[in-house]
């Protein structure tokens, strides 16, 4: 064996764990390196801050991403550790807060390991012990000093026997296989007989491990012996390996290529029926469900879901209708999926499952070899099933999922099965996913060997408890031994350690009436007179000493007449698989002819006559009966009085408990009305700041109603950013400037669209303003000639922390036309000066050619004119 030792270390902790354990064993210690390979008698410790898996014998680390809290590096081990090593992997769960290792267990488990698990009660933490062990999953619970010796035994007699065949059943059903599956379908109600004989010898041999049974015959003897490893192995035989979103390929198959075809054509409300058999513990039909969630939604529409989910295993179903699924699912679901489709329960260690996709699964326990199918389904998602069952029963199941389906419908398959020889009922829709369509054909012979009503019929024997087909003959042999028994056997009952009768047999009517009151099948109170002192005291005598009790000449009043009767109460030992429990007990009445009775009582009379009484009258045989009537009745009251004695202590003690109780709840009581006079005041308190706050929100109002009022008075167009520029607020005055609505708060600056001209640095600008904290104006116009001075500053709470950053636009249209004038005035006057100094004659035209002014020449020159227009 090699040793593996993954443990929950922060990624800065420099672990000193090699160091400690080279102390206390003489195996090499190491801690791992990326691709080490493991070698038997060696420890491996997992270094901090990494996450590590076996792949091939060897040992391969990789680096850890997202939060710590979701770090399962236990379960991610795990599950490489089955796939890898199959049957002969081993997990063993130590103290440890959370529920990280439950799903890698699961994995180990599925793949024919062992799961081994510390003992609660010896654990610092529990929360890894006790989270594997609520699933049904750890064969062995156990405190650290007495894992090596389980350990020991275990890996000797499983190791070397893994490819040991088992022989198929005999037709006699005297092989030890053939009583195994006997026994699990007395106890269960189930039939293994057409499963892979492969599936069943790995779980078979691993139980035969787990209880170091060398031979098959001698464990076949083991589970006759012992019913609840019947239950154990039926349930090892029915481990699932599921998650969530298992497979992740095929469901995103599932989703792009199947999902929305449910829903196509399909009117808003119309019903939409899904079908998960062997669900296991629910994951998958959830995983179905939240993807029709998703797509009902992303559609606008509402539809009428329905998903079933069934398995035969009564446990997983409960655990399933729960939704209750530990922390470490998060590595196999999307963090979006989760938070939106899961609620965290206050602990921090597990999941539960929303209500609105819990609502849509419908869960029930099921057996899909003899149980009618549900019908009119549009998908059916049976994964990883097939391939534990036999040919046989993989060609039953065909015709009924095509039975089953809706025109069009959608078979899922595992990535290890197929249809088979059936590719006349299902089309291939995606031959690498197993998605299938179903074919419209007519139904042939062999098409109709398993479908409703008559599921699962087989030739061969009766089962237990089962009457004959109407119309049957019975043999000869029956007609026989039926009328011996009518005519020869005693009548009897079968009854509990109570007198609570189970079963009658014969004509008990002479001894048994119902009794007065409440109808009550209980053999005491039904006793008729005369007969009950005597069937009490034997009753109990053969409870306490558990062996046979008897009683003969007992007289019972019948109908006027006094009969009499041998009384017999003897054990009936328990039958493997029975369905009544053990403590059984059977009552005999042998009723004495009158003949026989005469002749008893000569021989009673004989007896005293020996004794030296040869004149013995009939009042002395009167007197002998009388004496062994009143032997019986004083065992009767004797009985009776221990009987009162035991329930006049139980009640002291239940007394003496109420009185117990009744004060613990009037101390109870009294601290409550201390919390209520507390709550009270603490109400009081609540009710002024209350009142307080109710003004300052008044006052919070108006001055927000001041400010907006003040803002759009200004004229001053603002907005408002925060520190990644979306927008938080604005003044309708900036709408002339930049193009906003009210839905616009919440997006980013940059997405807006502006109405100024040749100005495109709004975003480069601002984000200036937040890296520097330095303010910046801008004079911009807009497209319809508006002149606007932006100002950008950083916002700064009453802290004097930085939050963002405030726009303002201040319209500056007026003072920038006097600049222009201004300007322009500037300029005629200065060409003034120059004309008055030219040598030329000037006129000022406008632009219809009219002469605005004109400058005469200096001496010497003369001066043209242009006439008027």
């Amino acid at each position: 064996m090699a040793f593996v030792l993954v443990q929950h270390l922060a990624p800065d902790h420099e672990s000193i764990l090699v160091e400690l354990i080279h102390r206390h064993t003489r195996m090499q210690v190491r801690e791992v390196t990326q691709g080490m390979a493991v070698q038997p008698n060696c420890v491996y410790v997992i270094p901090p801050g990494r996450n590590m898996a076996l792949l091939n014998a060897t040992l391969q680390l990789l680096e850890t991403s997202g939060p710590r809290s979701q770090h399962l590096s236990i379960d991610f081990f795990f599950r490489s550790l089955a796939e890898d090593q199959h049957e002969c992997a081993i997990c063993i769960v130590l103290s440890g807060t959370g529920s990280d290792g439950t799903m890698g267990a699961r994995a180990v488990k599925g793949a024919g390991g062992m799961a081994m698990v510390q003992d609660p009660a010896s654990t610092e933490y529990d929360g890894m012990p006790r989270s594997l062990i609520n699933t049904g999953l750890a064969d062995y619970v156990l405190r650290p000093a007495e894992m090596p010796a389980q350990l020991i035994n275990y890996v000797a007699h499983s190791f070397g026997k893994l490819s040991r065949p088992i022989p198929a059943p005999a037709a006699d059903g005297e092989a030890p296989l053939a009583t195994i599956f006997r026994l699990i379908q007395s106890q269960t109600g189930h039939d293994f007989s057409q499963y892979k004989l492969n599936t069943i010898d790995r779980c078979v041999h691993r139980r035969m491990a787990v209880h170091q049974i060398q031979e098959l015959d001698e464990y076949s003897r083991y589970l006759e012996q012992c019913p609840a490893d019947v239950e154990a192995l039926f349930h090892d035989l029915l481990i699932g390996v599921t998650s969530f979103f298992r497979d992740a390929e095929a469901f995103e198959a599932l989703e792009k290529q199947v999902v929305p075809r449910l829903f196509a054509g399909k009117a808003a409300g119309s019903l939409i029926r899904v079908w998960a058999p062997g669900c296991s513990s629910g994951e998958e039909a959830f995983s179905i469900a939240i993807l029709l969630q998703e797509r009902s939604e992303a559609l606008k529409q509402s539809f009428k879901l329905q998903v079933f989910a069934t398995d035969i295993d009564r446990a997983v179903i409960e655990r399933a209708r729960a939704g209750l699924y530990p922390a470490s699912i998060a590595a196999d679901i999307s963090p979006e999926r989760l938070a939106r489709f899961f609620v965290k329960e206050p602990d921090g260690t597990s999941f539960r499952i929303s209500k609105s996709i819990r609502d849509l699964v419908i869960f029930s326990e099921q057996d899909l070899i003899k149980d009618p199918p549900f019908s009119k389904l549009d998908l059916i998602s049976c994964r990883n099933l097939l391939i534990y069952m036999g040919g046989e029963l993989q060609k039953k199941l065909m015709p009924l999922f095509h039975y089953a389906l809706n025109q069009g419908g959608m078979l899922f398959l595992g990535s290890s099965e197929t249809v088979g020889d059936f590719g006349d009922l299902f089309a291939t829709e995606d031959r690498k996913f197993k998605l299938y369509v179903r074919k419209e054909v007519a139904y042939t012979v062999h098409h109709r060997e398993f479908i409703p009503p008559h599921l699962g019929e087989r030739s061969g024997s009766m089962p237990l408890g089962k009457t004959p087909p109407k119309g049957s003959t019975p043999s000869v042999r029956e007609m026989t031994e039926r009328a011996m028994l009518q005519q020869f056997a005693p009548a009897g009952a079968l009854v509990n350690d109570r007198g609570d009768i189970l079963y009658l047999h014969g004509r008990t009517g002479r001894f048994l009436e119902p009794s007065q009151g409440e109808a009550a099948m209980n053999i005491l109170k039904m006793a008729r007179e005369g007969l009950r002192p005597a069937l009490t005291t034997t009753l109990h005598q053969a409870v306490a000493n558990k062996e046979p009790a008897h009683v003969a000449d007992v007289r019972v009043k019948s109908n006027g007449d006094l009969t009499t009767v041998d009384l017999t109460v003897q054990p009936v030992a328990a039958v493997p698989g029975a369905a009544v429990g053990p403590k059984l007990f059977l009552v005999v009445f042998d009723g004495v002819p009158a003949r026989e009775t005469e002749q008893r009582k000569e021989s009673a009379v004989a007896d005293t006559a020996e004794g030296g009484a040869d004149d013995a009258t009939d009042v002395e045989k009167r007197i002998a009966m009388l004496e062994k009537e009143l032997r019986i009745s004083e065992e009767y009251i004797q009985f009776v009085n221990e009987d009162q004695q035991s329930t006049n202590e139980a009640l002291k003690s239940s007394n003496e408990e109420m009185q117990s109780m009744n004060e613990e709840l009037q101390a109870a009581n009294e601290e409550l009305e201390t919390s209520r006079e507390e709550l009270q005041s603490v109400n009081e308190e609540l009710a002024t700041v209350n009142a307080e706050l109710q003004t300052k929100l008044t006052d919070l109002s108006r001055s927000n109603s001041d400010m907006m009022n003040l803002l759009a008075g200004t004229g001053i167009g603002t907005i408002f950013v925060d520190q990644q520029m979306r927008i938080r607020q604005f003044t309708p005055a900036v709408t002339n400037a930049i193009n906003l609505i009210p839905t616009d708060v919440g997006r980013p600056v940059g997405h807006i669209v502006s109405n100024l001209v040749a100005y495109d640095q709004l975003v480069a600008d601002l984000q200036e303003v937040l890296n520097t904290l330095t303010p910046k104006e801008v004079a911009v116009q807009t497209q319809a000639g508006q002149w606007y001075l932006m100002r950008m500053r950083p916002y700064r709470t009453v802290e004097n922390a930085v939050d963002g950053a405030v726009i303002t636009f201040t319209d500056i249209t007026e003072i920038m036309k006097a600049r222009a004038e201004r300007r322009d005035s500037e300029a005629l006057r200065r060409l003034a000066v120059v004309v008055r100094d030219a040598s030329d004659a000037i006129t000022v035209e406008d632009f219809e050619g009219r002469i605005l002014a004109g400058i005469r020449p200096r001496k010497g020159y003369t001066v043209g004119t242009r006439p008027r227009r």
